[in-house]
């Protein structure tokens, strides 16, 4: 068997008495990180909106 840290074991068994908790992970997860894609309209309209960042960014001239 290959070694599993106190806190995974930890969290598998809260996971395990705790159901409900997968369900909010996985709310948070969708939405900080699973965004669907983004409808033609709103690529374009972030496409004309992006500003040219300059190539050294901490330079004056």
């Amino acid at each position: 068997m290959a070694y599993e840290s106190e806190h995974t074991k930890f969290m598998r068994e809260w996971l395990a008495r705790h159901p409900e908790e997968l369900e909010i992970q996985r709310s948070g997860r969708a939405l900080w990180w699973d965004r669907g894609a983004r409808d033609l309209d709103e690529q374009q309209r972030l496409a004309a909106a992006k500003v040219p960042q300059k190539p050294y960014y901490y330079d004056v001239n």
